[in-house]
């Protein structure tokens, strides 16, 4: 079966990459995405990556931090049933070091009932959702790595219309690569090539 091809995607003008499959189309070229946001999305499976860099959030610990985004994201989604499936511990990543600080790197992964864009709570898709959060302390950021995988599509969801609706069919069963792998691979493969981004 064919799998995705992955290659390294450039993300803020190169000052930062990350690999993951190339049917992952950039979404600034369909619509506005926020300065500080990258957002791809494969309109087939009504898949999608972003990543985000927010300012840090002292007040949330460190071995939390994955876990409060994930429901902090069901929040501002008006999101039902958020649930988190599993998170993990806190791993260091020494390749990210900043000032001689590794990066904190935490993650969780939930499902919760999500509408697209304006589109009401009669239309929710069940969605799960894996986040990564590198903690870039000496960098005073906070990066966040997302990744949808709709599990059912409502019929009312616009997502119905290409995707079809109920439950969705696995990506491995469509030659593709599952979201979790492809969530693994890009957090393992995200890379800071020039600092000076987060001195803006």
């Amino acid at each position: 079966m064919a799998q995705d091809a992955f290659s390294v995607h450039s993300l803020f003008g190169g000052a930062i990459s990350m690999t993951f499959p190339d049917r992952f189309q950039d979404l600034s070229n369909v619509r506005q995405v926020p300065d500080h946001q990258e957002a791809f999305s494969d309109p087939d499976r009504d898949e999608s990556i972003i990543v985000e860099l927010l300012d840090l959030k002292h007040e949330v610990t460190d071995e939390n931090s994955a876990v409060w985004f994930l429901q902090d994201l069901a929040t501002e989604q008006d999101a039902e049933g958020g649930m988190v499936i599993e998170q993990s511990g806190v791993i260091e990543a020494p390749a990210l070091s900043y000032r001689n600080t590794p990066a904190v790197v935490t993650t969780a992964v939930g499902q919760m009932a999500i509408s697209k864009g304006r589109q009401g709570r009669e239309a929710q898709n069940i969605v799960r959702v894996y986040l990564a959060n590198l903690r870039l302390k000496e960098a005073g950021t906070d990066v966040l790595i997302t990744a949808y995988e709709p599990v059912v599509i409502n019929p009312l969801s616009e997502s119905a219309g290409t995707v079809g609706a109920g439950a969705v069919r696995p990506a491995e069963q469509s030659g593709r690569t599952s979201m979790a792998e492809v969530f693994k691979v890009s957090v393992t493969s995200f890379k800071v090539n020039d600092w000076g981004l987060f001195q803006a």
